[in-house]
């Protein structure tokens, strides 16, 4: 059974995921993935080599000004949860909801968790190719760099070097414009996953609404704007507590001015950077037990760990994980990971940085790491990075 409960953890409401939702799901990459998203978009605004993997252009014939609202958290699997609560986002997320509405389900890369989904839309390849791989990684001096707390060491450009697709666009002649709070402006974060883009501040969802209706009706272009809110109440209080009900009508009405003011010739993409699961307050703990046996260094995140061993202790670390987490959790070493497809092609240069073995966790288990990371990380209501569909489905929402 899971050990590490008594964390004091709220309880946990019913997140309205069923069986279906906790298998396992492959990244869908030059298939119909977030990598594929904004070389689609780029491809319907006339970039020159774009392709339109998604096959946007009959949908989005004679648009030329496209908005791409990113909502954190916001995945396929919570649409029914939030329809209560979100009157325009369950029309569109419906085909016969409203005139001129369409939509699909894309996947995440792996892990399905926020920095490494935005550099891979910002990018439009797969995270094996632009080297984010994960919420924490270990750099090769053997420091760990938590890539939402990044600064400029390492340096954004050296780190993820892949041109994103906002340079390329820019370059093209697109006026590209990035809406997002200024917190996050000249983060390595930013830098990494929207360099290209000029940044737009708002600070809250109406400041994202007013700013992307204002780019979208100065001229032709991209637009593409980020609200964080939705995950944020996930992780603190969970999927289908008051405040995620609540972050849940705050994303309405941010989708509610941008459904009915959109400009001639615009078209409103919404999409999202992973799915979230509630999680039981009992959690398979580093400190308990003997998780921690042969370990140098931990980093990833609860759903999807990245164990970095000491010399002679891969093979003693990999069966004490596979006994330990049984059902819980696919335990693997770094060359399995890889060689199954869930980063993409993997740049040489970046593969050291997902860890000597990786623990991909299943129905709703997590191992929290008291001891190697923040308190917090273990106290969490809902979590993601992990392959379950719940995790790794988000919508593609298109609106005209």
């Amino acid at each position: 059974m899971p050990v590490g409960g008594g964390r004091e953890l709220p309880p946990v409401p019913g997140d309205g995921l069923q069986a279906e939702a906790f298998r396992s799901l492959s990244p869908a990459y030059r298939a119909g993935s977030l990598a594929d998203l904004m070389p689609s978009v780029c491809a319907v605004l006339g970039v020159p080599g774009a392709v339109d993997v998604l096959g946007l252009g009959e949908r989005l014939a004679g648009v030329d000004r496209v908005g791409v609202l990113l909502v954190d958290g916001l995945g396929a699997y919570q649409l029914p949860t939030a329809a209560p609560f979100a009157p325009t986002l369950a029309a569109i997320s419906d085909i016969s909801g409203i005139s001129g509405t369409f939509g699909r389900t894309l996947t995440t890369g792996f892990p399905s968790t926020t920095p490494v989904s935005l550099v891979t839309v910002g990018t439009g390849v797969p995270p094996g190719v632009h080297g984010v791989l994960g919420f924490t990684v270990r750099q090769p001096d053997g420091r760990v760099l938590n890539h939402i707390h990044w600064g400029d060491d390492p340096d954004p450009y050296q780190w993820q070097p892949v041109p994103t697709v906002f340079e390329t666009a820019a370059a093209a002649g697109v006026v590209v414009t990035l809406v997002s709070r200024s917190l996050y402006r000249g983060t390595g974060l930013s830098v990494a996953a929207n360099r290209g883009a000029r940044y737009h501040v708002a600070d809250d969802g109406p400041a994202v609404a007013e700013g992307m209706l204002a780019a979208l009706r100065s001229g032709p272009g991209l637009v593409y704007g980020y609200h964080p809110e939705l995950d944020r109440a996930g992780h603190e209080h969970g999927v289908a507590s008051p405040a995620w009900q609540e972050a849940a009508r705050g994303v309405d009405a941010i989708l509610d001015r941008l459904v009915h003011e959109l400009p001639p010739g615009a078209a409103l993409l919404v999409t999202a950077d992973h799915g979230q699961l509630n999680v039981p307050a009992d959690r398979y703990d580093l400190a308990a037990g003997p998780l921690a046996d042969g370990l140098a260094g931990v980093t990833g995140e609860p759903r999807a760990r990245y164990l970095h061993v000491v010399d002679g202790a891969l093979d003693d670390v990999l069966a004490t994980w596979r006994a330990v987490l049984g059902a819980d959790a696919r335990v693997m070493c770094r060359d399995e990971v890889i060689a199954e497809g869930w980063y993409g092609p993997m740049a040489p240069a970046h593969s050291a940085r997902i860890g000597d073995v990786v623990a991909l966790m299943q129905n709703r288990a997590v191992v929290v790491a008291s001891g190697w990371e923040p308190p917090m990380a273990g106290r969490l209501v809902a979590y993601h990075g992990s392959v379950t569909a719940a995790e790794m489905t988000v919508p593609l929402l298109i609106v005209r």
